[in-house]
Parts: structure tokens; C-alpha cells; sequence
């Protein structure tokens, strides 16, 4: 997982007067380059699957498991391409944080770590009483996958790679920890079934723990994995609520807060990521991380120069 991490220093991230300014308006442009086009892709993989299947197009989330991943597949890789292809031209370098050769490893080491954790929460749980598991008829894993797909890498793209890490560029990589962390709890908190709690817990648990990932290895993939792994297996494998919502059902279990439990123990009809277990694993894992970051010298980042590995800090 060693690399080092280019946060950018040309064209519209070179140092000089206004930068933080540049920072900010370079990282909304980002943020609608790359997602409006990639969702128009994703409308039209659906619109072909609809017509495909026979699916009337204003009923298009009736559509058939395989057009959903298919779609949101295609969202993810053309959003992919498209921050690629800016970031080299719009900060003249090559886009090192998404270099394909350590993808399919980090990706898999990723899914494992965001199972492993979700299960462990399940696990504390369950054994101290506060949600119950139960058995569930096993349907298809379509939808889920997709939108595990979606979050995973939807998500970390642009809360990650685009606010994180310009926000790293141009403040530092404390306050850009704080910041990205409070922007990615806030934006749960209007989610079905959220609170403030609910908030702080996203914030902390993933918010940190994903930016985490990111600083350590220098790429995103360890950070798209841990997030779809933890989606995927909290809402399918174990048929909670994903941040308020249930479109992940249809795997073997049924996770259910226990009657009478308070939803700071049982993270409610919030899901078990809201819960004190969820908050306790994810916290104890982005400190780890954190900590791994900050002795590989990560923290002395802060220019937008790369940073070879093994740098301590002064």
C-alpha cells in the first residue's frame, strides 16, 4: 500500500495569491464535470435496459436487477474517466491516487476490511443485546450490488478525492480531515429515519476513517472498497437499514433493533452504523489508520508536492 500522493501544484493549483480560492472553485467545477455527466450516462444505461426488458421508462427502478449494476457500473466508470481526464488537464499530471495497477488488490483488501468491520458491529451487538438476528429467505443481490457500487465509488470520488484532498491542498491535512468529515455527516442528516447522532457517527466512523485510507496508501481504491464493503454487507448480507434507507434487502439475514433499545445502542431504524458499536469500530479503525498515515509521513503533506514513502515528520 506504500505510495506517495500528488495533491496537485500546477495550472490551477499552483501556489501563489488566491489559492485557496482556485482550490475551492476548481473543486466545485470537479464536482459538476464529473458527476452530471456520469449520471446522464447512468440514465441512458437504464433507459437501453428498460427498452431492453420491456420496462415502461417512467417505472425504470422496476427494471431488472442486471440493469441496475449494469447502470450504476457505468456511472462509476464514467466517473472515473471523467476526473482522470480533468485533473490531467486541469492540474497537468497524471491522476496517481487511480492508478490501475494496484486497483484490483487494494479493492479486494478494501471489500474484506468493510465486511470485516460491519461484521464485528453486528457481532458486539448482537452479544450485548441491542439488535436481534434472524434468518431471511435469499433472494437476488442485484440491487444491491449496484448500489454498492454507486456509494462506493460515486461517493468516495467526490467526497474523497475531489473535497478531501483540495481541501488538504489548500488548508492542510487536519483541517481538511475536520471539514470533509463534517460536510460528509451533514449531508446524511436529511436520509429517512437520521439524526444528529446518526450525523456525528457518519462523520466520525467513515468520514475520517475513508479519508484515512486514502492518506495511507496514496489511492482511492482501499477507500471504495471499505465502503461498499460495509454497505453491502450491513444492508444485504445482514438486511439493516443503509443510512435510513432499505434498498440493499434480499440477503440471508435480517438484522432488527431490540425492543426497548436505545438507537444510540441500536442505531435505530437508522442502521447499525449509527449504532455505539458502529461508531466505537469505525473510530478505532480511522484512528489506526490515521496513526499509520502520520508515521509514513503523510501529515507533511500539505504543498501539493509528492512525498517519497517512509518520510517522517519533522
Amino acid at each position: 500500500m506504500n505510495a506517495s500522493i500528488d495533491l496537485g501544484s500546477r495550472r490551477f493549483l499552483q501556489p501563489g495569491r488566491w489559492l485557496w480560492l482556485r482550490v475551492l472553485l476548481w473543486g466545485l467545477a470537479l464536482l459538476v464535470l464529473v458527476i452530471v455527466p456520469s449520471s446522464l450516462v447512468a440514465g441512458v444505461v437504464y433507459a437501453a435496459g428498460a427498452l431492453a426488458t420491456g420496462t415502461p421508462l417512467d417505472r425504470l427502478m422496476d427494471a431488472p436487477g442486471p440493469v441496475h449494476l449494469l447502470a450504476m457500473v457505468a456511472m462509476a466508470a464514467a466517473a472515473l474517466a471523467t476526473y482522470s481526464g480533468l485533473v490531467i488537464w486541469g492540474e497537468q499530471r497524471d491522476p496517481t491516487e487511480l492508478a490501475l495497477g494496484p486497483a484490483p488488490r487494494e479493492l479486494i483488501a478494501g471489500l474484506a476490511i468493510g465486511g470485516a468491520m460491519m461484521a464485528l458491529v453486528v457481532l458486539v451487538s448482537q452479544a450485548a443485546g441491542w439488535m436481534l438476528i434472524s434468518r431471511s429467505s435469499v433472494t437476488d443481490a442485484w440491487r444491491a450490488a449496484a448500489m454498492a457500487v454507486e456509494s462506493g465509488v460515486i461517493e468516495e470520488v467526490a467526497l474523497r478525492l475531489i473535497v478531501f484532498r483540495l481541501l488538504w491542498r489548500a488548508f492542510g491535512p487536519w483541517a481538511a480531515l475536520g471539514l470533509s468529515a463534517l460536510l460528509f455527516g451533514v449531508l446524511h442528516i436529511t436520509n429517512p429515519n437520521s439524526s444528529w447522532f446518526a450525523a456525528l457517527c457518519i462523520a466520525a466512523e467513515a468520514g475520517v476513517m475513508l479519508a484515512g485510507f486514502y492518506m495511507l496508501t496514496g489511492r482511492l481504491w482501499v477507500s471504495i472498497g471499505v465502503h461498499a464493503g460495509w454497505n453491502f454487507t450491513q444492508g444485504w448480507i445482514f438486511g439493516a437499514a443503509v443510512s435510513g434507507t432499505d434498498f440493499f434487502e434480499g440477503g440471508p439475514f435480517m438484522l432488527e433493533p431490540a425492543t426497548g433499545v436505545s438507537e444510540i445502542l441500536s442505531g435505530g431504524a437508522f442502521g447499525p452504523e449509527a449504532s455505539l458499536a458502529g461508531l466505537a469500530v469505525g473510530t478505532l479503525v480511522g484512528a489506526a489508520t490515521l496513526w499509520l498515515a502520520w508515521k509514513r509521513g503523510r501529515f507533511a503533506i500539505g504543498t501539493g508536492s509528492a512525498v517519497p514513502d517512509g518520510a517522517a515528520n519533522p
